[in-house]
């Protein structure tokens, strides 16, 4: 079976409008920024790194120093889809960031998002 497209898109294309998402909504690429190392465990430096080189998303959650063991508390429809019940890992680490970023986008606290 062939590689779903998503896990070809380079993360440096989805990172704005990660951006742009949360900004719509009064909150800060500061926040987002500070979603997306919590969920794979990249520093600010290592992040930026991740944009530059232009890494699909495969190889941006491959070259993931720590994925966060709280990732599990993450419950929730995205895209009509339980991100809980996805079988595929990659599917279910791209569909865990988008979870936290609507949440971000919806006006949660961030204790909340980070599962604190």
């Amino acid at each position: 079976m062939p590689k779903h497209r998503i896990f070809t898109t380079k993360f440096a294309g989805i990172y704005p409008l990660y951006v742009q998402k949360a900004e719509r909504k009064q909150r800060t690429k500061e926040e987002v920024d500070q979603i997306i190392c919590w969920l794979t465990g990249y520093d600010q430096a290592g992040l930026q790194q991740q944009i530059e080189q232009g890494n699909d998303l495969e190889t941006f959650f491959a070259q993931a120093p720590a994925i966060n063991p709280n990732r599990s508390l993450i419950k929730g429809v995205v895209c009509g889809v339980r991100v809980e019940d996805l079988e595929d890992p990659l599917m279910q680490k791209i569909r865990y960031l988008d979870k936290l970023i609507d949440e971000l986008a919806k006006g949660k606290a961030m204790e909340k998002i980070l599962r604190q």
